[in-house]
């Protein structure tokens, strides 16, 4: 799914557009690349987090402005929600180029602890003694999962009792932003394991349009500099266009919603893990069943970019109901419409998406 279509153009315009630009890189930004330069030389590895929707798209710009060498290790972050087959084609792209890689979800447990023991595999390789204190230091663009996979590595590397009292918590939340300064965590002893959590960075320029709406899409950017039913609508033309709804007739008669979107305890985790998502059930098979009717009663052309718009439009229509959002809001109500699906789609209740094909890399 490397090309997304002029739905995808239009919103990336709308992400390099100035006076969006100039929004989301913010002086904070600037002085954090500053800063996660300096201590570069000074870490035993760079841990980069990537989302596994996008595992080239939201790669670590100033790591590949830096000058000199650096031990790199590759998280795709969030592989619940991407398309399994290309996740493993990353992961092996990624190995093929002599860097570590591993996919992984932060909200799971043993993913996390099969991570920690990678990341004390590749301090013990080094052959420093237990008296050692190694660094990692992870990196990556808002909203990947980098404070998750901290606090997480943190809670479970913690060694004694009495280092059970000294607890922290890195700062989490689904917008994009909220790591604010560089912050040490603990994560393992003899020898002893710090990990360096740092702001959420994005690239100064966007590199093309489709990079702009990748990013938009994934929660990278906030969805109010560039519009909710925007980024809606950009949504409902890949899905249009895609695979997964057709595998929503089973999944309507059967009345489940767990049969083809991962193991239930891993979706389960994932809708507690999320306040934001209060959307029941039934909620939710209605909203599939409705986009699913709606695309295969279309009898237009779906390459066509004004049918497109027009199925989109009716959809965003239909999806009212299903949401429980009234007409009458007007704007107001498509805005909260395109919210709602956002959010679902974000948290893999509408099927695991990968908007990056290992051949645009």
């Amino acid at each position: 799914m490397g090309g997304i279509g002029s739905f995808s153009t239009r919103l990336g315009a709308i992400v390099r557009s100035p006076n969006i630009s100039s929004s989301w890189f913010t002086t904070q930004m600037a002085a954090a690349v500053s800063a996660i330069v300096d201590r570069i030389p000074l870490v035993d590895f760079m841990v980069e987090v990537r989302d596994a929707r996008v595992p080239l798209s939201s790669g670590f710009d100033p790591i590949r402005r830096t000058s000199g060498e650096c031990r790199r290790i590759v998280i795709l972050n969030k592989s619940d929600l991407a398309d399994r087959a290309q996740t493993e084609k990353w992961v092996e792209h990624f190995e093929q180029s002599n860097c570590f890689c591993y996919a992984i979800n932060s909200h799971n447990k043993d993913n996390i602890k099969k991570l920690l023991n990678c990341l004390c595999t590749r301090i013990r390789e080094l052959g420093v003694n237990t008296s050692y204190t190694a660094s990692f230091m992870i990196v990556g663009i808002p909203n990947v999962g980098k404070s998750s996979i901290v606090n997480a590595m943190h809670q479970i590397g913690r060694i004694s009792a009495e280092e059970k009292g000294k607890l922290k918590h890195a700062i989490v939340n689904t917008h994009p932003g909220e790591t604010k300064d560089i912050t040490s965590f603990k994560i393992a002893s003899h020898p002893n394991i710090y990990l360096l959590d740092t702001p959420g960075v994005l690239p100064l320029e966007m590199s093309d349009l489709e990079l702009g709406s990748k990013l938009a899409l994934i929660g990278a950017i906030d969805d109010c500099l560039v519009g909710e039913v925007e980024l809606a609508r950009c949504f409902l033309s890949i899905l249009n266009r895609g695979e997964e709804y057709k595998c929503w007739e089973k999944l309507n008669s059967m009345g489940g919603e767990n049969s083809h979107l991962g193991k239930p305890d891993s979706q389960n985790k994932r809708r507690r893990k999320y306040p934001t998502d209060h959307t029941q059930d039934f909620i939710v098979r209605d909203v599939r069943k409705r986009i699913y009717n709606s695309i295969l009663e279309f009898e237009g052309n779906l390459e066509n970019d004004e049918e497109m718009l027009n199925l989109i439009d009716a959809q965003l229509l239909l999806l009212h109901e299903a949401f429980r959002v009234s007409l009458e809001n007007g704007e107001d109500g498509y805005r909260k419409v395109a919210v709602k699906l956002l959010n679902l789609y974000r948290i893999g209740r509408l099927g695991r998406y990968t908007l990056d094909n290992l051949c645009s890399g």
